[in-house]
């Protein structure tokens, strides 16, 4: 059977450095892999790169999937899945993806078939036999699915699939696209998955709720020849980095035998984890060149911390970057922004990150994302904004300081990071850092990074959306599910 898997262009990101996070769709690959298994042909489209409506026109696949990864995307989804209804009226749509899977409400239109709620590697071979008339799509497990009494939910799997039953990532899948993945100035860029899965609660994070706080990890030879396989700068996608202290003290030894070091590797982390174990960076440190680390510091305070359920301390937050830096990895991560706060709050934080050296961390606005237990939360608040604010550089409800006064500050914010470029690091302080190839790369990448110190652009952004919230309200424009 031919099968084509879509990574839809977001298309709307306004602010953030989402263009230069540009990185290869890893879960398609997977999910393209288990398919392999069973005979498909299996094709991969990255919007990103191609036009993604000429090539499902020209498809004539009998199954397409599209990944919805993030609420920026529903909008590019939903467009998506009515081109292919309209191309193919026969073929069987389905949309997976972490924001399918977390909040799949947006997504239940007459033009999609199925909407996977679970790994998309263990319903996509089950859903293969469906599609070619081997059982009922109701049998199915992990999936809400269009009948015509309406949407129903199939029965969940029993366990959460072993990550090693799967094979590694069809990575070949995405040959032609390689050299455009990247991270900031290192490109191109691959993916490994090591683990899935978080057991922490932080309420702005779908992930744990999605996955039930569990906890699931690749076996230490598996994750080995996946490192052996890609290239030289490598980002670790795992939600949490070192959540196993034994298994990831292994794994570092166990790749330092078979000699394998990389260029670039970034991974994701807490702050907490760190402190318990200055072992694991130890460890790992003599597996890169150069090795960063982001973390999620989230709030300059310890009551900040706890309203967003951090379940760490600011403590954590100093104790973690001192460790890191010792060892000789490079710090990074980012603070939240809340539209609650007042000046004072942000006083505090420029100046905590200022005391402790943190000028390469991100901020971003409190966001509900759709699954989290904030989004539940706030609600009431929300007034039904597009999705396009869901980037976290908007504020979805109205600031406590007013618009103009809490942008001014956030701007502000942002003026102190070592990305403003009429602050203490210039653009020739980061030409001397590239090759003279990466020159014009970067000079975009620095381009666009002012806009989020302007205030008048946030300002500009708030009054659009707005004006968007009331064509939704007066029925001219889809309106999003409330939870």
């Amino acid at each position: 059977m031919e099968i084509v898997l879509v990574r839809p262009d977001p298309g709307n990101e306004r602010f953030g450095l989402g263009p230069f996070f540009r990185v290869e769709p890893l879960g398609l690959e997977y999910v393209a892999a288990a398919l392999e298994t069973r005979g498909a042909r299996v094709t991969i489209v990255d919007g990103r790169y191609q036009d993604a409506h000429r090539a499902v026109r020209r498809s004539r696949a009998r199954l397409f999937g599209i990944s919805c990864m993030h609420a920026l995307e529903y909008d590019r989804t939903l467009a998506l899945a009515r081109e292919i209804r309209r191309r193919s009226p026969d073929a069987f749509v389905i949309v997976g993806g972490h924001a399918a899977a977390a909040y799949p409400a947006p997504l239940e239109i007459p033009e999609i078939d199925a909407i996977c709620v679970g790994d998309g590697e263990a319903v996509a071979p089950y859903l293969l036999e469906a599609v070619e008339g081997r059982r009922a799509v109701e049998t199915v497990p992990d999936l809400r699915v269009r009948t015509p009494e309406g949407w129903v939910d199939t029965r969940p799997t029993a366990e959460p699939i072993e990550l090693d039953r799967v094979p590694l990532p069809a990575r070949d899948l995405v040959r032609s696209y390689r050299r455009r993945y990247h991270c900031l100035l290192f490109k191109p860029v691959w993916l490994v998955e090591t683990a899935r899965g978080c057991p922490f609660r932080c309420s702005f994070c779908s992930v744990w709720s999605l996955y039930d706080r569990t906890f699931r990890e690749r076996c230490i030879e598996s994750v080995v020849k996946d490192m052996e396989a890609v290239g030289e700068h490598v980002f670790v996608v795992d939600d949490l980095f070192w959540g196993q202290a034994e298994r990831s003290l292994a794994l570092a030894r166990e790749l330092r035998a078979r000699g394998v070091r990389k260029r670039w590797l970034l991974v994701q982390t807490r702050t907490d984890v760190v402190v318990r174990h200055p072992e694991l960076l130890e460890a790992w440190r003599p597996v890169a060149q150069d090795f960063d680390i982001f973390f999620g510091f989230e709030s300059p305070s310890d009551a900040g911390l706890d309203r967003l359920t951090k379940d760490a301390t600011l403590a954590e937050t100093v104790e973690a970057s001192r460790i890191a830096r010792s060892l000789g990895y490079g710090v990074t991560g980012n603070f939240v922004v809340d539209p609650d706060w007042g000046r004072h709050e942000f006083e505090g934080l420029w100046d905590f990150v200022a005391a402790h050296g943190l000028a390469r961390s991100g901020y971003t606005i409190l966001t509900p994302l759709p699954g989290t237990e904030l989004y539940r939360e706030k609600a009431e608040q929300l007034d039904n904004p597009p999705w396009f604010k869901f980037d976290m550089h908007h504020a979805l409800w109205e600031p406590r300081l007013g618009p103009e006064r809490f942008f001014e500050l956030y701007a502000e914010t942002w003026r102190r990071s070592i990305l403003n470029l009429g602050g203490e690091k210039r653009w020739r302080d980061w030409a001397v850092q590239v090759r003279p190839n990466q020159l014009l790369y970067l000079t975009r990448v620095l381009i666009r990074t002012q806009r989020m110190m302007r205030t008048s652009a946030y300002i500009s952004e708030h009054g659009r959306s707005k004006r968007q919230n009331s064509r939704r309200s007066t029925g001219t424009a889809e309106r999003i599910p409330q939870p």
